[in-house]
């Protein structure tokens, strides 16, 4: 079993919204040599999450962040009294830091209206991380 890693940032420029990262771990995948196995896409950042979703009509993805504000309002919440941003910190939770998608035959196995989005609650932000993890097989084993 091999393993494969990789950080790469994104720069976000609005407080909410969806980024498509599919291209970046494409070819992080294609990087890596494997061909069977996983690959995680975790986000560090406790106001940011990782999605697969639409990505073909963009107002899927502003459905997303429609929906997330409808049911995490912004400002009502007891973090609020810190720094602002506890809706944003909900949001991340609720969505989650990460994706794992299988590889098969060396290519991410999303559907073809499947991308991986990096979800921003929080921005716009100078840098966020998101740390690929790539492990698998880099041949196919028979069974026997």
């Amino acid at each position: 079993m091999s393993c494969f890693q990789k950080t790469i940032t994104v720069t976000t420029t609005k407080r909410e919204e969806l980024i498509d990262i599919t291209k970046q771990i494409e070819r992080i995948v294609q990087e890596s040599g494997i061909l069977y196995g996983l690959c995680n896409v975790y986000v560090q950042g406790a106001t940011s999450a990782i999605m697969i979703q639409e990505n073909w009509d963009t107002s899927v993805q502003e459905d997303v962040i429609d929906l997330l504000r409808r049911i995490i309002p912004r400002g009502v919440w007891r973090h609020d009294q810190q720094d602002g941003n506890g809706d944003a910190h909900l949001k991340s939770g609720l969505v989650g830091p990460s994706e794992t998608i299988p590889i098969i035959n060396g290519k991410l196995g999303l559907s073809t209206w499947q991308n991986i989005f990096l979800c921003e609650f929080d921005g716009p932000r100078s840098t966020r991380s998101i740390v690929v993890t790539v492990i698998g097989e880099n041949s196919v084993r028979l069974n026997s």
